[in-house]
């Protein structure tokens, strides 16, 4: 059984950088033709994709989020990250870590728990 873990600090302060961890358990990150996803949920709304990174490295971004976010990976200890820069109040919520079954469906077969993440001063 696959199994996903999002870790990083609860509390980031405003302008400052938003970084976690996600940890892969029961699949390696690298096996074709998986991705791997992060999608966040403000208090009270939807969820929202962030970005995703493939089996091979390859990376695409929300467009609305595509100036300051970036994912990249530790293939070495099967992990994958995310880095969201100049962090605001309006990134407040909870953040998964998420498989996708292949880059380009919309298929999420295992998911984090999620982590919640407070942006405030």
């Amino acid at each position: 059984q696959v199994q996903l873990q999002e870790s990083g600090p609860g509390l980031v302060k405003p302008s400052q950088t938003l970084s976690l961890t996600c940890t892969v358990s029961g699949g390696s990150i690298t096996t074709a033709y998986y991705a791997w996803t992060w999608i966040r949920q403000p208090p009270g709304k939807g969820l929202e994709w962030m970005g995703v990174i493939g089996y091979d490295g390859s990376t695409y971004y929300s467009p609305s989020l595509k100036s300051r976010i970036s994912v990249s990976r530790d293939a070495s200890k099967n992990q994958f990250n995310l880095q969201l820069i100049s962090a605001t109040p309006e990134d407040t919520g909870t953040y998964y870590c998420a498989r996708l079954e292949r880059q380009g469906t919309k298929v999420y077969d295992y998911w984090g728990r999620g982590t919640q993440i407070t942006v405030s001063s």
